[in-house]
């Protein structure tokens, strides 16, 4: 199926937050898509954005998005972050995420960054496998390393002692 890719827009907004809420059932973890719909909008659309997003359209109905951010590589250079990249379930398996998967690269590559990366979960077998087949390099070396806002406090804390 082709679907309309562009970039996303303000009013598309509820749309990205569904797709989020989707994917974080998907990854087992709807509790922890905290995101409001006015988030999205400051974050995404304000005047300095935090994020950039494509969405891809069928008839009209956003069916997916890949979601990403601008980052510094003190190896590389200029780098983009592919946060998410998701498709609806009613719409999987009919080219929707490879058409974002190109668009996004294309982007990245118009704007001359030296690197894209993202993450990908290890039980997500056909994403991993799909991504090694694009050419990409899946690193099992690193670990993501995460710390939320209840754990950065408790440590500035401890120091503070």
């Amino acid at each position: 199926m082709k679907a309309v890719v562009r970039r996303a827009i303000k009013s598309d907004s509820e749309a990205i937050l569904n797709l989020i809420q989707e994917l974080a059932a998907f990854e087992k973890e709807p509790e922890s898509a905290q995101l409001s719909l006015k988030d999205i909008e400051r974050y995404g659309f304000g005047a300095k954005p935090l994020f950039h997003c494509l969405v891809a359209e069928v008839e009209n109905q956003v069916v997916g998005m890949a979601l990403y951010y601008e980052r510094f590589s003190t190896w590389k250079g200029p780098t983009l972050h592919l946060e998410d990249l998701i498709v609806t379930e009613t719409a999987k398996n009919q080219g929707i995420g490879t058409q974002l998967y190109a668009a996004f690269i294309q982007q990245a590559y118009a704007q001359g960054v030296e690197r894209i990366d993202w993450n990908v979960l290890d039980w997500n077998l056909p994403a991993v496998h799909f991504y090694q087949k694009s050419g990409a390099t899946v690193l099992h070396e690193w670990s993501t390393v995460q710390m939320h806002k209840a754990e950065m406090k408790a440590y500035l804390n401890s120091i503070q002692s």
